[in-house]
């Protein structure tokens, strides 16, 4: 498992990474964010580790009720896109809230359509 979730001593690991983001430039915007993250117990963010780097982010809206849990975000480091990294952070998220669903936001939902095509094409 390479996820990790969140602690406040990540925050700036944390900031870099939703920095990425085109919604979350802005330093107050941010902060507001991660707030969120560490405040709020429905949302949950993990960093993703390899080896001793963390090298994405991907940040969950989880609503029990439903049994479903929504990306809010997903970053992954310029110097690691194309490896397949966000595909992984979303399977082991599916290991992490098994028999949930997964939805997007308007931001996250095409890229969430890409992995399930993937998935679909894998060999699994």
């Amino acid at each position: 498992m390479n996820l990790i979730r969140f602690k406040k001593a990540q925050e700036k690991i944390a900031m870099g990474f939703l920095s990425y983001i085109p919604s979350e430039k802005m330093l107050c915007k941010l902060q507001e964010t991660v707030q969120q993250y560490l405040c709020v117990e429905q949302w949950q963010l993990f960093l993703y580790k390899e080896a001793e780097d963390y090298i994405g982010l991907i940040g969950v809206e989880v609503n029990d009720t439903d049994k479903t849990y929504t990306v809010q975000h997903i970053s992954v480091n310029p110097s690691f896109r194309g490896e397949g990294i966000a595909f992984k952070m979303m399977k082991e998220l599916q290991e992490i809230y098994p028999g949930y669903g997964c939805q997007g936001t308007d931001f996250t939902e095409p890229f969430i359509q890409s992995c399930l095509r993937k998935e679909e094409g894998a060999d699994l």
